[in-house]
């Protein structure tokens, strides 16, 4: 399993923590200098089944100050992808990419558990 996440991020901490508490493998892979493409980000959004404004941090900085939540709605998904490519200050993280293709998004304990149990 993957886990993409951003050091500085407390619920990524948390998320990690929650890992490790559990003695579970992953690779872990720094959105900040890895950043996930729009291909990659296109396939994790229809693996999700979410829809794909998930997929932004709309409580960053980064989102907030180029006043994405009155032009999201307004970009085709292709645009929305390669928005998300451009920084990963972007994306909601964590991400945590399970082996079975299964994507979880953002931490929530219980999905998570629940997710890994199965």
């Amino acid at each position: 399993m993957v886990f993409i996440c951003y050091n500085k991020c407390s619920t990524c901490k948390k998320a990690q923590a929650f890992l490790d508490s559990h003695g579970l493998s992953y690779e872990s892979r720094p959105i900040k200098e890895q950043n996930p493409t729009a291909q990659e980000l296109e396939k994790w959004h229809k693996q999700s089944g979410l829809p794909l404004k998930k997929f932004f941090n709309t409580s960053g900085q980064l989102y907030q100050k180029m006043g994405l939540k009155d032009k999201l709605g307004e970009m085709e998904e292709k645009a929305q992808y390669d928005l998300l490519a451009q920084d990963g200050m972007l994306v909601k993280r964590p991400i945590l990419l399970l082996d079975n293709g299964r994507v979880l998004l953002g931490f929530k304990e219980g999905e998570w558990a629940a997710a890994l149990e199965g």
